[in-house]
């Protein structure tokens, strides 16, 4: 049996596998603290790309900041840590509390860390993220790392401690404007953040930060590194306010930015808006056509080919069309016959006016309109409206500056989500984003699943959410989950039974394993004739099949259920996909059970075995049974 790596995806060899792909003579290995492993040659990938190679101070243009590099390593570097499932906090799928069959999940935790764990298993898997990161005003406070050189753990240690039911609380710190590193901070904070969210991206996912004129220049940049330059799909104006702020010193500030990056622009479609009774009102029939209402189009376009420009078409009522100078005929010859003699084309209403296509209405029903960049209060909601959404829930103003329901809602449709596809915010807040996509699936009975991250950070004692009783911003995103289903399963009656209005919550925490599990050649002399038991004292049989999860890439919201095979508590995990059992003393009645049953994967303790005998028959009777069944332990 091979032994579960049991820490995060490490990029960097990700990459190095890469770069050999594309140039095997590059790849080479060398001796790194007496191990043999994989490595770039520089000196042959410089002659590979050598016509194409910056070289020292040669000007060239770049984006960069103190610790940039660092950011990029802080990126790609893996981690010791997992989730631990958090039952009680949990929401079933028809609300019931403490319940833990919901497909969403709630996470708390340093959104870094917790996206680096979710890279392995939701990798290319999540359709959207939307993410309403601090805008760095010079009174935002967030966690970042001034020492990227900290060891593994060390950053908890440093900037988080743990609270009286041992969750980890963080010191975030204010990035004031006197800050002599205050843009190189923010820059630091968000940018090896958004290089792994990218992964997790579908090829057709698209993402969406919002964003004030504070860093919006800096986050272009970062994102045209990120995803690319000819990945931007817009900058949208979202009119977060409707009054006019007169105490203002220059211009009364009366919006926020959303930039709009795809993963793959070639493979993204961008959700249309539904048209409106306005619009609809704007088609009329005065020629009483059999197709119906239409509305008049013109004949030419602002692009096209030469061929187009030096255009001229006679119609059958003699009338001559020739593109207006500068511009080029929107149809070819042939289309316009085919146009005039369906009685498709309005030469006004003396029959010689310069003549027009006759759009239909019954022929743009289903398209939809092309959304603008440009997103108005009566369609993305407004602050107001936003505080009045939360206030609605706890009939108080217990979160400062959230965002309206009705702007997530609208982003969701841009992005084009269909049912079943994964949405993810790791700046959830107060989980107005959870809140929009279970209203969403109300209304329409889809299934798209959600994934919240939320860094615990501690509520203002004098403030009115602690003295609610909520001392952490976790404390009210879950809240706010629970009473928003419950809303929404209300205002739903019979519609609520297919929904899903629960979650999953799972809690960042360090690894399950101890030191030895990840250094075993560190165990002393003595040690080796003792049983050294490599899962932490405080750790449950839960605890360690989430990690197993994350590690062997299953989607934390996958079914389980637990069950008993020949006396020892064994979890089923998708329908018999994984079977794990964490018990100890099993013995080859279990171990041929488990066989029988032909999991695709079957793991077990290091220290699972009752005796020799039961190690020793291990692979033997899986050989027998379910010789296909890939066999792990920790």
């Amino acid at each position: 049996m091979d032994k579960l790596k049991m820490h995060s995806r490490d990029n960097v060899a990700r990459n190095i596998e890469a770069v050999g792909q594309l140039f095997p003579n590059a790849l080479t290995e060398v001796m790194r603290d007496g191990k043999l492993v994989q490595a770039i040659d520089f000196d042959v990938l410089r002659q590979e790309l050598a016509r194409e190679i910056v070289e020292g101070r040669e000007e060239h243009y770049a984006f960069t900041w103190p610790d940039k590099r660092q950011a990029i390593l802080a990126a790609n570097a893996p981690i010791n840590a997992t989730l631990r499932p958090v039952v009680e906090d949990s929401v079933g799928r028809d609300g019931t509390a403490g319940a833990f069959d919901s497909e969403n999940l709630y996470i708390e935790g340093d959104n870094l860390d917790v996206l680096k764990l979710l890279q392995e298993t939701y990798l290319g898997k999540v359709k959207m993220i939307y993410i309403d990161p601090p805008y760095n005003t010079g009174n935002d406070a967030f966690v970042y790392d001034d020492d990227f050189a900290m060891a593994d753990g060390d950053f908890h240690a440093a900037n988080g401690w743990r609270d009286e039911d041992g969750a980890m609380q963080y010191d975030l710190r204010a990035n004031n404007v006197s800050n002599g590193r205050f843009h190189t901070d923010w820059l630091n904070m968000i940018y090896p953040r958004l290089r792994v969210a990218k992964s997790l991206l579908a090829d057709d996912g698209v993402i969406f930060i919002s964003i004030d004129d504070n860093e919006v220049h800096n986050l272009r940049k970062v994102c045209d590194e990120i995803f690319g330059e000819g990945n931007f799909v817009a900058n949208l104006i979202w009119e977060k306010k409707y009054t006019v702020a007169n105490d203002a010193q220059f211009f009364s500030d009366n919006h926020d930015n959303i930039l709009c990056y795809a993963k793959n622009t070639a493979s993204l479609t961008i959700g249309k808006l539904p048209r409106t009774e306005e619009m609809n009102a704007a088609y009329k029939n005065p020629d009483h056509h059999p197709k119906g209402v239409w509305k008049a189009t013109p004949l030419h376009a602002k692009s096209g080919s030469l061929t187009n420009a030096n255009f001229t078409y006679q119609f059958k009522n003699g009338v001559i069309y020739t593109p207006p100078s500068g511009t080029f005929s929107r149809y070819s010859a042939e289309t316009l016959r085919k146009l005039d003699e369906h009685d498709e084309i309005w030469f006004g209403r003396d029959g010689k006016s310069v003549p027009s296509r006759k759009t239909f209405l019954c022929d743009l029903k289903h398209d939809g309109v092309v959304p603008r960049t440009i997103i108005p209060f009566t369609l993305g909601g407004h602050n107001h409206e936003a505080v009045e959404n939360v206030r609605e829930l706890f009939q108080n103003n217990i979160f400062t500056n959230p965002k309206p329901i009705k702007l997530i809602r609208y982003l969701l449709t841009l992005g084009n989500i269909q049912d079943e596809d994964i949405i993810l915010d790791f700046f959830s807040g107060s989980a107005t984003t959870a809140h929009a996509v279970m209203q969403l699936n109300a209304e329409d009975g889809g299934h798209r699943k959600f994934i919240m991250v939320q860094l615990p950070e501690a509520t203002d004692e004098g403030g009115t959410a602690y003295k609610a009783g909520y001392r952490n911003i976790c404390e009210i995103g879950k809240e706010r989950i629970r009473r928003a289903g419950a809303k929404i399963a209300a205002e739903a009656g019979e519609k609520a039974a297919g929904l899903d209005l629960g979650f999953r919550c799972l809690r960042l925490d360090t690894s399950n394993m101890t030191d030895v599990y990840y250094a075993p050649d560190a165990v002393t002399q003595d040690g080796l004739f003792a049983q050294v038991d490599n899962v932490k004292a405080d750790r449950t049989p839960e605890d360690l099949l989430f990690q197993t999860m994350l590690d062997l890439g299953i989607l934390l919201s996958a079914p389980i259920t637990v069950e008993e095979i020949a006396g020892k508590r064994v979890f089923n995990v998708a329908d018999g996909f994984l079977l794990a059992c964490f018990d100890r003393d099993v013995t080859d009645e279990t171990v041929t059970a488990i066989a029988k049953r032909k999991p695709y994967y079957a793991v077990f303790r290091d220290a699972s075995m009752a005796d020799d005998s039961a190690l020793t028959n291990f692979d033997q009777l899986f050989a027998a049974y379910s010789p296909a069944t890939v066999r792990r332990v920790l």
